[in-house]
């Protein structure tokens, strides 16, 4: 039996974080499962952030009108897309479960961390027009956010001065993860761990350590599919659809709301 693969993408420049306690507990406890577990470790690897000409090798095809989508897939079918994305693709493709650790950065990613997505999940290997969100490429894996805030939890919810964490995750979550096929695992949110005691940060790490026993059995987070919406007609949903949402109280999702409230917790707990 061939055994599971996790990749970890790693985006922290301490080893003595709490990111990479959370990383470092990751991979210890998934190994001690059997899983075959890669660290791509962002900054110790000096992974460029940047999307450019440079990360294809040899000619591009219109140099005067560079277009970075459309060069990328051409370098990636004829394999000219350069050594560090395509390893970084390699790794992907194995996986069947990916974790981004990271520090929440102004409500997202760390630089470092969205241009490992910005150059690696290219079109025609990531996705195409007609692979995407729920027929994607990537949807027989899984993917999740794990990540640390520098805010309290209460000042992530929908009173709270930054918001409901769950508008946070929409983009991330749907907008990239979902949006390349993935079954998105709920995120593993530590809430502020600079601002508690060692105690508390010990616990937020046991937490962890418990539900990735069970993580690769965990369901998915729920997205509306793509054929509830039509192609002909600028990708609406479907009045079909729509019709049987009408007399519910909630919208579909965090960003298909239909006007209506949103879904509690639709980004941070499946079944929902």
């Amino acid at each position: 039996m061939v055994s599971k693969k996790v990749l970890i993408v790693y985006a922290h420049q301490s080893s003595g974080s709490f990111n990479s306690a959370a990383k470092d507990a990751a991979v210890e406890v998934l190994t001690a499962k059997g899983y075959a577990v890669e660290v791509s470790d962002l900054y110790a690897m000096t992974f460029k952030a940047t999307a450019t000409a440079e990360d294809i090798t040899g000619k591009v095809k219109n140099a005067d009108h560079f277009c970075y989508g459309e060069e990328t897939k051409l370098a990636w079918e004829a394999g000219k897309l350069t050594a560090d994305i395509s390893e970084e693709q390699r790794k992907l493709t194995e996986a069947d479960l990916v974790i981004f650790q990271f520090p929440m950065y102004w409500f997202t990613v760390p630089a470092i961390m969205k241009g490992w997505m910005d150059r690696v999940l290219t079109l025609g290997f990531a996705f195409t027009h007609e692979k995407r969100y729920s027929q994607g490429f990537f949807q027989d894996k899984k993917a999740m956010l794990s990540f640390t805030t520098g805010s309290q939890e209460s000042m992530f919810s929908a009173n709270g001065i930054n918001g409901d964490m769950n508008v946070t995750l929409w983009p991330l979550q749907n907008g990239i993860l979902h949006y390349c096929g993935f079954q998105v695992l709920a995120p593993q949110i530590f809430w502020a761990p600079s601002h508690v005691p060692s105690e508390a940060r010990g616990t937020m790490l046991e937490g962890w350590r418990t539900r990735m026993q069970g993580l690769l059995g965990e369901n998915p987070l729920a997205f509306t599919p793509l054929d509830c919406f039509d192609g002909e007609k600028g990708y609406q949903l479907k009045p079909e659809v729509h019709e049987q949402h009408a007399a519910k109280e909630f919208g579909l999702t965090v960003g298909i709301h239909l006007g209506k409230a949103l879904p509690p917790n639709n980004q941070m707990k499946a079944g929902v």
